[in-house]
C-alpha cells in the first residue's frame, strides 16, 4: 500500500487492536508526506532528535493555516501546548506542590495511601468470576489518586469523567474529519472543569489541607503563585493526565501479561522484577502513541525537508519497536536492560507525572499479578478505546 495513507490507516479504528505492522511500515518507508499534508517519523533516533530540537514547536497556533481546524487565540492553554520560556515558567510552577526541588516527598509519600485505594478496589472483587479491568480497577485508582491529590470531592468524580472523555477526544487525530465540533467540545469542557477546580482552589485560600489545589492558592511565594486562569489550565491538565495515561498502561499491563503468561508466572515469583517489566510495559505497549508537533522553520529529518508549520506526527510507539535500537523489539521481556523508552516522551516535554505514574502501575499489577494465575480473557482482542493517541482497551473482561 502506499504510505501517503499511513495515517489515515493508523488512525482507522479498525486497526487499534494491532497498529504495530503499519509502524513497521513507517520506520521502513523512513520520513513520509500525508494525504493530508502532515508529515509521520517512526524512527527512534530521529524522533529523539526532534524531541530534543527547539525548532519544533508543540503550540498549534504555530501550524499553517491548512493544518490549524479551530484554534481559540484567547483560550488559555497547559503548558504541554506551550514552547519555552512560557512553558518552563508555567511547568516550574506546576511543580513546586508536586515534586522537587519544593516538595521532594509529595508522590514517594503518598505510597502508603495508593496501596490502600489499591487494596480497597481489590477486595471489592472478592468472590466475583468475572470483572473488567477498566471499570472495576485500572480507572478508578488513578482517578481516585488524583482527586486526592487535588482535593476533589469523591462524589463529584463522575462528571470529571464525562467532562475528561470530551477533553480527550478534541485532541484525537482523525485525517480527513473536520475537527471543529470536537474541539470546541473540548475547549468547553476544560473551562467547565477549570471553574469547578479554580472555585474549590479558592476555598481553601487562607484555610489550607493537604492537597495541590491548597497548595497553589496558599503559596506565600510570589514566584509561585498562578493567575486565576494558569490555575484553571494548569489544575485541568494535572487531573486529566494524571489518569487517563495511567489507566493505558494498568489496562495494556494486565492485557500484556494475560498474553505472556510465561512472564506473568516469572513476576508472580520475582516480584523484584516489577519496577522494570513497568518499564518493559512502557515500551512494548505504551499509553501514548502519537505526538503531534510543527516545525518553526523548514528542517531536514533523515533527507526528507519538512516545511514550516507543517503538521508532524511523531509514533513514539514505533521508535520504541525499532530494531536500530532495541534488540528484539517485537519480544515482552521484563527483564531487559538499557531500556530508553519513549513511552514518557523525552526533551522539556518529557512527561510532568511519570514519577507518579510508575508508582501507581507498580503497586496496582504488585495486587492484581496473584490474583491472575487462573485469569483469562473473555475476549481477545478486546474492544479499544477510539483515541489513536491515547491507545488502551475501553474494557478488557477476564473471568477468573
Amino acid at each position: 500500500m502506499a504510505v501517503d495513507t499511513l495515517l489515515e490507516r493508523i488512525t482507522d479504528y479498525a486497526n487499534r487492536p494491532d497498529p504495530y505492522p503499519l509502524y513497521a511500515e513507517l520506520r521502513a518507508a523512513g520520513v513520509v508526506r500525508q494525504t493530508d499534508g502532515s508529515y509521520l517519523v517512526g524512527t527512534y533516533s530521529e524522533i529523539v532528535a526532534l524531541l530534543h530540537d527547539p525548532r519544533i514547536s508543540v503550540d498549534r497556533r504555530n501550524l499553517a493555516a491548512p493544518y490549524r481546524g479551530w484554534v481559540d487565540e484567547d483560550q488559555s492553554v497547559s503548558f504541554i501546548l506551550l514552547d519555552d520560556p512560557e512553558h518552563y515558567r508555567l511547568r516550574s510552577l506546576a511543580m513546586r506542590p508536586f515534586g522537587p526541588p519544593h516538595s521532594p516527598g509529595r508522590i514517594d509519600a503518598m505510597r502508603g495511601e495508593i496501596a490502600g485505594i489499591t487494596e480497597d478496589l481489590i477486595e471489592a472483587l472478592d468472590g466475583r468470576t468475572r470483572i473488567d479491568i477498566v471499570d472495576d480497577f485500572a480507572y478508578p485508582l488513578p482517578v481516585t489518586v488524583i482527586c486526592r491529590l487535588l482535593g476533589v470531592p469523591r462524589e463529584d468524580e463522575p462528571t470529571f469523567r464525562e467532562w475528561s472523555a470530551m477533553i480527550i477526544d478534541s485532541v484525537d487525530i482523525k485525517p480527513g474529519e473536520d475537527p471543529t465540533g470536537r474541539q470546541r467540545a473540548g475547549g468547553q469542557a476544560r473551562a467547565e472543569m477549570g471553574r469547578y477546580l479554580v472555585d474549590l482552589a479558592e476555598q481553601r485560600r487562607g484555610h489550607p489541607s493537604d492537597d495541590m489545589l491548597s497548595a497553589f492558592v496558599n503559596d506565600t511565594d510570589p514566584a509561585g503563585r498562578l493567575t486565576r486562569e494558569e490555575l484553571a489550565t494548569t489544575a485541568v491538565l494535572l487531573f486529566v493526565a494524571g489518569h487517563e495515561t495511567t489507566v493505558n498502561l494498568i489496562t495494556n499491563g494486565v492485557l500484556t501479561l494475560l498474553r505472556h503468561p510465561d512472564q506473568l508466572d516469572r513476576l508472580r515469583h520475582q516480584p523484584d522484577l516489577l519496577p522494570n517489566a513497568v518499564e518493559e510495559l512502557l515500551r512494548y505497549e505504551p499509553p501514548v502513541h502519537l505526538r503531534p508537533r510543527t516545525p518553526l522553520a523548514n528542517i531536514d529529518v533523515a533527507g526528507t525537508t519538512i516545511p514550516k508549520g507543517a503538521s508532524l506526527v511523531l509514533v513514539t510507539a514505533s521508535g520504541n519497536r525499532d530494531p536500530k535500537r532495541f534488540r528484539d523489539p517485537e519480544r515482552f521481556d521484563p527483564t531487559r536492560r538499557d531500556n530508553q523508552h519513549l513511552g514518557f516522551g523525552s526533551g522539556v516535554h518529557i512527561c510532568y507525572g511519570a514519577p507518579l505514574a510508575r508508582i501507581e502501575a507498580q503497586i496496582a499489577l504488585g495486587a492484581l499479578i496473584p490474583r491472575l494465575g487462573t485469569a483469562t480473557l473473555v475476549q481477545d482482542p478486546p474492544p479499544y478505546r477510539h483515541n489513536a493517541m491515547l491507545r488502551g482497551p475501553r474494557h478488557l473482561p477476564i473471568e477468573l
